[in-house]
This record gives structure tokens, sequence and C-alpha cells, in this order.
């Protein structure tokens, strides 16, 4: 039996799945065997009849009580979670606004908190259970004009650490994605903020982007979700994985 095969037929469910990141991970989730339900604001009006799909936004906690509840309904207990809903704004600490840090980080941390805390008392009971929460490079350092973002993000790694380190030898692993710049409309709207503030043609910001990435160059979401599905289909606990490379830190 291949390892894989240990995780056809579990239900997994993935936060912000409607498109990019969240939707390369559910697709790829799906056509190997899994059973995916997908969470977002926008999940009942995203066309993606491929999956079950619960509404609710994940800095509600009766939100996403009701959405889990309504995935169970579905799909059965939960035996894999990734955290994938989030949102990136940038703007100088003097005109970053109390409401743009506070939707930032919860977001970014407080929905990976209440999806976490409502999922985990399946994986107790099945003494097995997969989480994967997607941070991101900036998670390991700083960067200018992302003041809220980086402390969001740094706060998932340090939260996947934490409850990885709790759940030892129960079964449950809990790891990080820390992708750079990925293919998708984020990216995009990078590349639109700086070409509209710097007057740099498109390939330009293009590149700009890239050089900040590991190994110079911009992600797909396919290896992100390869990398996904490799730390749900193993036994790494409390590790954050960077892409593009797979350097574990």
């Amino acid at each position: 039996m291949r390892s894989e095969d240990s995780l056809r037929g579990k239900h997994a469910v993935v936060t912000g799945g409607v498109r990019g990141i969240g939707l390369g991970i559910a697709t790829l989730l799906a056509d190997r065997g899994l059973r995916v339900s997908i969470v977002s604001r926008s999940a009942h009006h995203s066309g993606h009849e491929r999956f079950f799909r619960a509404e609710c936004d994940v800095t509600n906690e009766s939100q996403v009580d009701s959405a889990l509840t309504a995935c169970r309904a579905a799909n059965g207990p939960i035996a894999v979670l990734v955290n994938n809903s989030g949102i990136a704004e940038s703007a100088p600490l003097t005109r970053t606004s109390f409401e743009m840090w506070q939707q930032i980080l919860a977001t970014n941390l407080t929905g990976t908190f209440l999806c976490t805390r409502a999922v985990v008392e399946d994986m107790i009971v099945a003494k097995w259970g997969r989480i994967v929460n997607v941070a991101s490079t900036a998670a390991l350092g700083g960067a200018r004009y992302l003041g809220a973002y980086c402390a969001s993000k740094h706060g998932v790694l340090g939260f996947t650490r934490a409850i990885a380190d709790e759940f030892v030898g129960t079964g449950i692993t809990v790891n990080a994605l820390c992708p750079g710049y990925t293919e998708t409309d984020m990216m995009r709207k990078a590349l639109a903020n700086i070409t509209r503030h710097t007057g740099a043609g498109e390939d330009a910001a293009r590149a700009h982007l890239a050089q900040s990435n590991p190994l110079g160059r911009i992600a797909t979401i396919e290896e992100v979700a390869e990398a996904a599905f490799d730390l749900m289909n193993g036994s790494r606990n409390g590790v954050g994985v960077v892409i593009p490379g797979g350097t574990i830190v």
C-alpha cells in the first residue's frame, strides 16, 4: 500500500478554499481521494460543486462552529485541517490604521486559532489528525510596510509550534507552510501596487518579487499544494516548510 492511501477517504477542511493556494490544495486533496469541504465567506457563490461548501467569516466564533458542524454533517469527522484563510494589506506604520491591524490579525491569526480549536476534538477521538497552517516567508523575517501582515504570520508560526508541542504523542501533527510570493491573486495585487507606486513595468516588478523569494523565483500553487500533502502524509511535527525550495525551519 502506498503511504498516501492512508489519507484516502478522510475528511479534509480547507479554509479560504475558493481560490489561490486554498483552491489548489483542495483540488489536489480531492484528486487523491479525500472528501473535501471548503470554508469561505464566499463559498456558496464560488461554483466549486466538487466540494462541500460552508460559508463563514473565520474571525467569527459562532460562524466557525456552525460551518464546521455543517462540514461534519456532510463529510464526517474532520481528520485534516488546512488553515489557509488570509488577507494582506500594506502601509507604512504611520498609515496603518487600527482597523487594518485588527482585521489582518483577526483573519490570519485568530481565524487559525478558532478553526483549529473547533476541529481538534475530532482528531483527539480518532487519535490521528493533520493540521497545516499557511503562514508565509513573512513569518521568518520583516518587510517594510507589512508590519501587521508580518506580525500575523509570525503569530501563525508560533501558534503552530506551540500546538504541535501540546499534541506530541497523540497522533496529531501540526505544521506550517511558509510560501514566498506565489502565482495568486494576492501576488497580482502586489504587482499592481508596485507598478502604481514606482512606475516600474510589470516585468520589472515581477523580477523584484522573485528576487525576494527563496531560490529567486515565484512559487507555483501546485508546489505549495504538494508540500501541504507531504506534511499530511508524513510524521513531521512543529515545522515550517519554506517554498520554493522546501527548506525546513
